[in-house]
């Protein structure tokens, strides 16, 4: 392939990786503190509630992200031309267009639904690991519960739960690949074309290069971010 080509299928590619990175802000924006709430109800001690977020839980992590991605993409046209469907659903569903920006909220309705349930038991876990004293401790000195959360249990958590959020952000930028299923002109998207039109692997290649960088700067940035929590140690 000339030098020029290259050049020209670099420029395309790179046009493509906002689409991704607009996939993986999104999500990581409403994912994060969905998953905060997840992990609360999870919590709950009214049993209905905690045995629902429990079944939400095991679906989104027991089912493959690339199946939810498609549900939640053939969902609504499939409602709307159902008669059978029930009614009052139907016609809260009626007003939504397919056309547009479906395909992203579509794809990310789903990112989100399945991300926040992870994220739900990282910072479930997290939570759990703060000894009981410590809530005991800041009853004691006059702090709300509201406070005793904010003020002394999140920092910590937040320290707790780094490095296997990082894990599942990084693992984000990975599935956002899963989105050209249902047609979202992602990276890989245009890779696949591209590496179809011209008969040869080197989109492929230089896609997954562009992974690899995004991969590695978040890799950094969380490495930067745990040392600037090590005053909690």
């Amino acid at each position: 392939m000339a030098k020029d080509d290259m050049l020209t299928l670099l420029k395309l590619m790179l046009e493509y990786v906002l689409p991704t990175l607009k996939l993986f802000a999104f999500t990581l924006l409403f994912s994060i503190p969905a998953g905060m709430i997840v992990a609360l109800l999870k919590m709950c001690k009214i049993k209905p509630i905690s045995w629902l977020t429990n079944i939400y839980i095991l679906i989104m992590r027991g089912t493959p992200l690339m199946l939810q991605v498609i549900v939640a993409f053939y969902f609504i046209p499939t409602v709307q031309k159902n008669d059978s469907a029930p009614e009052l659903l139907r016609k809260f569903l009626s007003g939504v267009s397919i056309r547009g920006n479906y395909i992203f909220w579509a794809v990310l309705v789903a990112f989100v639904l399945n991300y926040a349930a992870y994220f739900a038991e990282i910072f479930r876990g997290g939570i759990e690991s703060i000894p009981k004293g410590q809530y005991e401790a800041a009853g004691a000195l006059g702090f709300s519960r509201l406070q005793t959360f904010f003020r002394i249990i999140l920092p910590q958590v937040v320290k707790r739960v780094i490095p296997a959020s990082s894990n599942e952000v990084i693992t984000l930028v990975k599935d956002t690949s899963l989105a050209n299923t249902v047609g979202y002109m992602e990276l890989i998207y245009i890779a696949e074309t591209q590496s179809s039109r011209l008969s040869s692997l080197v989109p492929l290649f230089m896609a997954g290069v562009m992974y690899f960088v995004m991969a590695s700067v978040l890799t950094l940035l969380f490495s930067f971010i745990e040392k600037k929590f090590n005053y909690y140690k």
